[in-house]
């Protein structure tokens, strides 16, 4: 026994208690007998790391090096006389970004510069640079994806690769809306890129750019993905990343670790114009879809069905009875538009299109946007806690009306009223002119508002079509509903402005 606690304290002062099973082991084998506590604790297992070293990006740059190409564009402007003044690039660039004038052409009443590509009469052009940016091969035969913003008003468009041959390229189409624009090259057998499934990219992945910043040819940065689905355009979730991006990235591709493009990189949030750790890219799956609608027709078809929509916010949701936050609040519904014919209101809560799930209010016109034109598609929505289905036909988007047709004036005199003032409301009601004018059997219409009626965004002129989700043809049914409902939670509004039915809710003065 004594041998054995020898060995015991000796084990103790070298920290080697750990490791005393496999020496008890080894002293068994040797004729030593060691004895074991009664009631000996299991030794914690350390987990293995998640992660471990860098990855190695080699590999990927000489696959998709190849394929990814620098894009210069030029203008077309008028030579400038050997009498007008030399300016230096620096100065050339101050007067063509604060007054919209070419390079060399002084702003003034006495000196107006020709419009672009339309030279004097017997004066010459020239051919003048007018920005660099990237864009990748992603077909064979020379089709090329870049932003929009890349070859925004370009009178010629030259992709140069990466073995320094350069090519003329055609524009095939670019889409302002989602920032992406197709080019073709006369080539064959090129190098071209994979697409990757973006639904597989995961906040945390490692990914990489190339790109030509500041005109510094396939240049390569990486870094990892920082969110997905980050709302900042309204057709366009984006990727967001800190792989540095700076002018010039514009239109290159976002690679994940298999050698897949997953993104074009497009913006950067930024105070200082340069890098600032956040970039944004827009999703493949996305710019694939509108890259060949711009290959098929050249321009792209988006739906719409004429609804203004806001977030289902917390309060939003206490004052109509919702369970959550969820869905898009119609604010306003175009008069004579797809939904308003379908039977959608303001005030409606969308939840639903076509079977999918509408969680915010972003996910309905990327929804909407990318339903063809003429399709009949299933709205669901609540309206006054109750669900239903309504068939609406999609129609296609367009550029928006500036007509707002004029609300006439009404004849009766004001009415105003204790329940409607304190909310800062003064009404009438609608003269028979004013209603075959609109096409309403009803409403009030506010004559004048203050308070909390002018904090929800009320104006004099607004038709009052009903509130807390009842009905209202006069004052008095205006009256009478208000005065059954809690004063101490917001009030829901429907009314009428110009051609848009629109939805307020008015908080109470706490």
């Amino acid at each position: 026994m004594k041998t054995t606690s020898l060995i015991a304290r000796a084990l103790q002062r070298g920290g080697l208690c750990a490791r005393a099973g496999g020496m008890a082991a080894a002293l068994m084998m040797a004729g030593v007998t060691v004895m074991q506590p009664a009631h000996s604790q299991p030794t914690p297992t350390v987990p293995a790391p998640l992660v471990s070293g860098l990855p190695d990006f080699t590999e990927l740059v000489e696959r998709v090096g190849p394929a990814v190409v620098n894009i210069r564009t030029t203008e077309r402007r008028a030579a400038r006389g050997a009498a007008r003044p030399e300016m230096d690039e620096e100065m050339q660039e101050f007067f063509r970004r604060f007054f919209g004038t070419p390079p060399g052409e002084i702003p003034g009443p006495q000196q107006p510069g020709p419009r672009r590509g339309v030279p004097r009469e017997g004066q010459p052009e020239e051919e003048q640079q007018r920005g660099v940016g990237s864009g990748f091969i992603f077909t064979h035969d020379g089709f090329v994806m870049t932003n929009a913003h890349v070859v925004a008003g370009a009178d010629e468009v030259y992709v140069t690769l990466t073995d320094k041959r350069e090519f003329k390229a055609k524009l095939i189409g670019a889409d302002r809306r989602t920032d992406v624009a197709v080019v073709k090259i006369e080539a064959a057998s090129l190098p071209y890129v994979r697409i990757g499934d973006v639904s597989q990219l995961k906040v945390g992945e490692w990914v990489m750019a190339i790109g030509s910043p500041f005109g510094l040819d396939n240049t390569v940065t990486a870094g990892i993905v920082s969110a997905k689905a980050r709302d900042t355009g309204e057709f366009v979730s984006f990727i967001q990343t800190d792989v540095a991006i700076n002018p010039g990235n514009s239109g290159g591709p976002l690679i994940n670790l298999r050698g897949e493009v997953v993104g074009i990189n497009s913006q950067i949030l930024s105070r200082s114009g340069g890098f600032m750790g956040v970039s944004f890219a827009i999703p493949m799956d996305e710019a694939t879809r509108v890259a060949d609608q711009l290959r098929a027709t050249g321009r792209v078809v988006r739906g719409r069905i004429g609804v203004q929509i806001g977030e289902v916010t917390k309060d939003v949701a206490e004052s109509l009875g919702l369970g959550r936050a969820a869905g898009a609040l119609v604010r306003s519904v175009e008069v004579g538009g797809p939904a308003e014919k379908g039977g959608v209101e303001a005030g409606d809560i969308i939840t639903g299109f076509d079977g999918k799930t509408v969680e915010k209010s972003s996910d309905l016109p990327r929804m909407v946007g990318g339903t063809k034109p003429g399709s009949k598609s299933t709205v669901q929505v609540l309206r006054r806690g109750s669900a239903r289905d309504l068939a609406v036909t999609v129609a296609e988007i367009e550029p928006e009306s500036s007509r707002v047709a004029a609300i006439p004036e009404s004849k009766p005199a004001p009415a105003p009223s204790a329940v409607a003032g304190a909310m800062g409301l003064v009404l009438a009601n609608l003269g028979e002119d004013a209603k075959r004018e609109l096409k309403l059997k009803g409403g009030v219409r506010v004559e004048a508002v203050d308070g909390a009626a002018q904090r929800a965004g009320l104006r004099e002129g607004d038709v009052i079509l009903a509130v807390a989700n009842a009905e209202v043809l006069d004052v008095k049914q205006f009256e009478a509903v208000l005065a059954k409902i809690d004063k101490t939670k917001p009030v829901n509004v429907l009314f009428r402005r110009g051609e848009w039915a629109q939805y307020a809710l008015i908080r109470p003065v706490k």
